[in-house]
């Protein structure tokens, strides 16, 4: 059913995406700076474990050889194409264990850039996890919290196929006949809007957990019958993410410098009462899928490796690109390693923006939740494409 109902909405708005689109200029793409910078000029780069790093640099990697070479890196035309990538791709397959040889690897194939937008460097780096939490495939008095599927009547269209300019850019709702209109807010979700439209995958224990879940994106879920399955984002209602912290906060009903991710969970918990209205204040409803395998999988496509993959803004930062953070841990112990950008989030708007995956359990909760830095990172981008783009010599270059 999912077919005609895209392909209908698609042939909807062709034509008034296409009207007038000669006369219309393409916007420039968003601003930001790459000042090459020397190895040296990495804080911590000599003392991490870049070893660690190797499992999230070869899933990349795999992913990017499956990609057409002549296809644009990303939106800037000085991160190349996915060609100019492929070069230090096929090095890093022959290339033995060790952190000697993965610090070899990064010198010989690549120039880091220090990033910065409006003349600043620092920007904020946030956490996110792996949800675990108790589920049922069937609703029973234990488990009346639904996780849906993609519903059967959602429409993505993707604009960027109707015009260059719009890339990246997607419209989500459902069709009203032959209009197509926003798809409903999680308080009509709630309220029954998808009844007979969406399959339930599963049956969470705990509103909250499915709150956490949607925020995160990805889970493990533990069957009563002792099996673990894992789920992740297939899709959302197209609506803009709105963060329960910020209402507890404008409420007054959590202190400031307080809205930690632990923080708002005891509130929700010990105010089962109130908690929905408040969690219904973020439109934003997210859709699962049930994954076999390795995961959670971010939005390049791959696993994700704790402690390595960043989610970054792909208006500014390629997926797959290796980056070098420089930030600290939510209790001030610096964080300086080889990172990998292979997510992005509702909320990771910006040039210098990153959410930094710390992997499942508790733990992972406890510092994710409570990350909030300031830092900044450094874009590795290959040495023939740094030269190319007139960035290896003379500094920072003027954006096209």
């Amino acid at each position: 059913m999912r077919g005609p109902v895209r392909a209908a909405a698609a042939a909807l708005l062709a034509g008034a995406l296409l009207a007038g689109c000669e006369k219309t200029p393409a916007p420039e793409p968003p601003a930001f700076a790459l000042d090459p910078v020397a190895w040296s000029d990495l804080p911590g780069f000599d003392g991490d474990d870049l070893a660690a790093a190797l499992p999230a640099l070869r899933r990349s990697c795999e992913r990017l050889e499956r990609r057409d070479p002549a296809q644009a890196m990303g939106r800037d035309p000085r991160l190349g194409s996915v060609g100019d990538w492929l070069p230090a791709c096929a090095a890093l397959a022959g290339l033995p264990p060790g952190d000697a040889a993965v610090r070899a690897w990064l010198r010989a194939w690549f120039t880091p850039h220090a990033v910065a937008a409006a003349g600043s460097h620092g920007g904020l780096f946030t956490g996110y996890y792996e949800v675990e939490m108790p589920a049922a495939r069937q609703r029973d008095e234990n488990h009346r919290a639904p996780l849906y599927a993609v519903p059967d009547d959602l429409v993505t269209v993707d604009l960027g196929r109707f015009r260059p300019d719009l890339a990246g850019e997607r419209l989500v709702g459902r069709l009203d006949g032959r209009r197509l209109e926003p798809y409903p807010p999680r308080r009509d979700i709630a309220a029954g809007a998808l009844d007979g439209r969406a399959p339930v995958l599963f049956w969470a224990a705990d509103a909250v957990d499915v709150l956490l879940l949607h925020i995160q994106g990805s889970g493990r879920l533990r069957l009563p019958e002792g099996e673990v399955v894992r789920v992740g984002f297939a899709a959302s209602n197209g609506h803009p993410f709105v963060g329960i912290g910020r209402v507890l906060l404008d409420e007054g009903l959590i202190d400031p410098g307080k809205a930690t991710m632990p923080a708002i969970v005891a509130w929700l918990r010990a105010h089962p009462d109130e908690a929905r209205a408040y969690i219904e204040r973020n439109p934003r409803y997210i859709f699962f899928r049930e994954i076999d395998g390795d995961g959670p999988i971010g939005a390049q496509g791959v696993a994700l490796t704790p402690g390595r993959s960043l989610a970054v803004d792909p208006a500014f930062i390629p997926l797959g690109a290796p980056l070098w953070l420089d930030s600290a841990d939510p209790d001030g112990r610096p964080l300086r390693r080889l990172m990998v950008a292979q997510d992005t989030g509702a909320a990771i708007k910006g040039a210098v923006r990153g959410d930094f995956f710390w992997g499942a359990g508790a733990e992972a909760f406890h510092m994710a939740g409570r990350m909030k830095s300031r830092g900044r990172y450094f874009l590795l981008l290959p040495r023939a494409q740094a030269a190319q783009a007139n960035l290896a010599k003379g500094g920072s270059a003027p954006h096209p």
